[in-house]
């Protein structure tokens, strides 16, 4: 089976008492996009894994995680998303040691957080991305209204649950400027409030 190489699109967070995201990955030669709907913590693992400028005062669980495997000259070389089962990802970190191959199973959001860090590329197979694969609005190709109205069905149904609510743009963080974002941001990274942090790193990836 082809692997599809993956990027990181966004992370869209709701106000929803479980605390869902949905960390949406885009096809590199194409225009699909695949969600994934992740917890929290590791929602935020990755968003200030994103912002390479702010450093965090103290390691987070997948910083720790990294800064162990260098330790031990332990790399990992590349994600696989290798399967989907009622929804749920699966995912493999492809890791090496003295040239030896090691593969570890590990959840996606896991994962995705540690390819950051490790600066390893992510992949999935060509049917996954066949199966839950999505156009988003705007990107889609050319299909009659009732086809996409059924899509949309289904992957709200399989992929994005009723209670993952998407939050609209935070109107206070919008009336500042770049720099006062950016000054916000590191008060909320030193200060540990990671949720925050996401937020206005969201806000400032919007305005680049």
């Amino acid at each position: 089976m082809s692997l599809v190489r993956l990027n990181i699109k966004g992370i869209s967070y709701s106000q929803t008492q479980n605390g869902a995201y949905a960390l949406i990955l885009s096809e590199v030669d194409g225009e699909r996009k695949l969600p994934i709907v992740i917890g929290a913590f590791e929602a935020q693992s990755i968003a200030i894994a994103l912002e390479k400028e702010i450093k965090p005062p103290r390691p987070l669980t997948h910083d720790l995680f990294r800064n162990f495997a260098e330790r031990f000259s332990i790399v990992v070389k590349q994600v696989i998303i290798h399967k989907l089962v009622d929804g749920v990802f699966y995912s493999s970190l492809i890791c090496e040691r003295d040239k030896i191959e090691e593969i570890i199973d590990a959840r996606t959001s896991d994962a995705i957080a540690l390819a950051l860090r490790f600066e390893a590329p992510i992949f999935t197979y060509k049917n996954i991305l066949d199966k839950a694969g999505i156009f988003l609005k705007g990107e889609e190709p050319q299909r009659s209204q009732s086809t996409r109205k059924e899509e949309e069905e289904i992957i709200s149904e399989e992929l994005l649950p009723d209670d993952i609510e998407i939050k609209s743009d935070d109107t206070n963080y919008k009336k500042l400027s770049l720099s006062e974002l950016k000054d916000l941001l590191s008060q909320a990274v030193n200060s540990e409030d990671y949720e925050k942090a996401a937020r206005i790193r969201d806000e400032i990836s919007k305005r680049k």
